[in-house]
């Protein structure tokens, strides 16, 4: 008998490392799709009740019911950011074409305040570094173009046999993860809230904090304040900087006018009214959304930027709230004390 429990448990063993190995394999060959993966997931979370609800409702064959869906998500949500990301493109060609009237004017407002200050903040060498610095970077941008567009396409297909398959499945995930019935309920709920409050709650709060913005730019006489509004709308998004990516941006291309008090202008009303909007309504509205704590949201942003990309935004705070779960619920499977 020992003998016997000796080799099932090395075939086991074995079994494992090999799947272990294959499994390491495959995610270093595929890892640049974790993207598109987690992109189709969040569009299967939000599309889940409606595919349900066409297929076993309302009779549609699957593949219909998804192709419908599928073509609502591109017009709702893929349109618009394509005319946001062609809009973008244009500005970063014409930075690019300008960058050097965009230095020497930056140049000319600085070298004012070292007058008034008498500190040099600038040197030939800083003002070289900063023009290859966007001669470099800002066209990368634009080459990220091709990437986003492959990451689409495979999210789309993703999501397609998501779709088609969802209850097949969800089943599978039910039967092969070791927990019981209502601790995988308890993920499946966690799951839903965290991507609901974050695929949602977030271009929310960003949609609102770039009206909150555009109000200023429009009374400040800004330029061109639509794309400011879009800017505002994108980099509020992002941790740490946020909004002030725009704002302050806006500020230095005032003072670079020789519009002084309109830059400083600028500058109270986005610290003072955006910032403060964004801090009291991302939280607020996320909170009530999804019942997520700040501290998960805030530091879940920085993570899944860093590991995801753009989606970060959304699974970067639902793997540390995942987390958090999966210790509650390993005490409650496996604690000592459990009868």
């Amino acid at each position: 008998m020992n003998d016997y429990i000796t080799a099932s448990r090395i075939r086991q063993l074995t079994f494992i490392s090999i799947l272990i190995i294959l499994g390491w394999v495959l995610f270093t060959e595929l890892k640049n799709f974790i993207p598109a993966f987690l992109g189709a997931l969040t569009l299967y979370v939000i599309m889940r009740k409606w595919m349900f609800r066409l297929v076993y409702l309302r009779k549609w064959k699957p593949s219909r019911a998804a192709a419908v869906l599928m073509l609502s998500s591109f017009l709702i949500i893929l349109v618009p950011i394509g005319t946001v990301i062609n809009m973008l493109s244009s500005k970063i060609n014409f930075t690019i074409q300008h960058s050097s009237e965009l230095i020497a004017a930056l140049q000319s407002f600085v070298k004012g305040i070292e007058l008034k200050t008498g500190f040099n903040f600038i040197n030939d060498d800083n003002i070289k570094s900063l023009g290859e610095f966007i001669a470099r970077n800002l066209p990368s941008l634009l080459g990220a173009t091709f990437n986003t567009l492959t990451t689409i396409i495979f999210m789309y297909l993703i999501l397609y046999f998501m779709l088609v398959e969802g209850r097949s499945m969800e089943r599978t995930l039910y039967r092969i993860l070791p927990m019981s019935d209502a601790n995988l309920n308890r993920v499946a709920s966690e799951v839903k809230n965290m991507v609901m409050s974050n695929a949602i709650g977030i271009p929310l709060i960003a949609v609102f904090q770039g009206i909150i913005g555009v109000i200023g730019y429009l009374v400040l006489g800004v330029k061109e304040p639509l794309f400011w509004f879009i800017v505002t709308c994108i980099t509020s998004m992002l941790p740490v900087v946020g909004a002030a990516a725009a704002y302050v941006s806006i500020a230095l291309i005032f003072f670079a006018q020789n519009e002084t008090w309109k830059g400083f202008a600028m500058l109270g009303y986005g610290f003072g009214i955006v910032s403060t909007v964004d801090s009291i309504f991302r939280f607020a509205i996320q909170k009530k959304i999804g019942d997520t704590h700040p501290l998960v949201t805030a530091f879940g942003v920085i993570i899944g930027i860093n590991l995801f990309g753009f989606i970060g935004l959304i699974f970067g705070p639902l793997l540390i709230s995942l987390f958090l779960l999966l210790i509650k619920i390993y005490a409650l499977e496996f604690s000592p004390d459990k009868p």
